[in-house]
């Protein structure tokens, strides 16, 4: 099957796993990579430009694709979060495509579909990944998230977020 045949969002989410037999287990590793610390100066959020659907291999190849630009400044210096969560359950209902295959299948009788991977639904401004770090890290960050937009499905952009507003040198309060 093609990959464009999960991005759009049709009808209701398969979500009900207690009645779902064989579901296929998540590929993303880790939603949490780096250090969770409070003094961060920025957040950048990488967003979705539309409503889609977004399978967890794609999740996971933008997390490890993000984390390894991020590996060159220390873990101690950045936290990348993944926010979209795959819940959505994707199924398929997979044809014989073989010489004879027309006397065995049975085309569109009982076509439910068997259970082949998970997706996360994300809609128009939805947050997919975040990274925390401090601004002389900026330029890696930003790298980071465009090569795992890479990996994505759907068009994204990344936002900014100043966590701490930074000193003006030169001014007082009073």
């Amino acid at each position: 099957m093609r990959g464009r045949n999960y991005r759009e969002i049709k009808g209701h989410a398969y979500v009900r796993r207690e009645f779902i037999s064989s579901i296929p287990r998540n590929k993303i590793a880790k939603f949490n990579i780096g250090t969770p610390r409070q003094d961060y100066d920025f957040k950048l959020e990488l967003r979705a430009r539309e409503r889609a659907q977004i399978r967890h291999n794609a999740l996971e190849a933008a997390r490890v694709a993000a984390n390894k630009k991020l590996s060159d400044i220390d873990a101690t210096n950045y936290h990348l979060l993944v926010k979209a969560y795959p819940h959505v359950v994707l199924r398929e209902n997979k044809m014989l495509a073989m010489a004879g295959a027309d006397r065995l299948q049975e085309g569109m009788r009982k076509a439910f579909g068997k259970p082949v991977g998970l997706a996360a639904r994300v809609e128009i401004d939805g947050v997919i990944l975040e990274v925390s770090s401090r601004m002389e890290n900026l330029k890696e960050a930003k790298e980071a998230l465009q090569v795992a937009a890479s990996k994505l499905p759907i068009p994204t952009y990344v936002k900014k977020v100043l966590l701490k507003q930074t000193k003006v040198e030169g001014q007082t309060s009073g």
